[in-house]
């Protein structure tokens, strides 16, 4: 068997930020459907916090490829 533990290092790692996703547009959709109307203060926040949860993740994936390399 070829290949290296960095990759499946990130594997598991990514089930972190798909359950942080997750969670932030599950708090998005229940602050939507008990104030309708903060619907445009809500949508901003949760794809700011979508954004910063897939930058960790994207990070990871670059540190493991940096690592496999070495």
């Amino acid at each position: 068997m070829t290949g290296d533990i960095a990759i499946v290092g990130y594997g598991l790692s990514a089930i972190g930020p798909g359950i942080g996703v997750g969670l932030i547009f599950a708090a998005y959709i229940n602050g939507v459907a008990r104030q309708p109307e903060a619907r445009g203060v809500l949508q901003g926040l949760a794809f700011l916090g979508f954004a910063l949860t897939e930058a960790l993740a994207i990070i990871g994936i670059a540190l493991a490829f940096v690592f496999s390399a070495g």
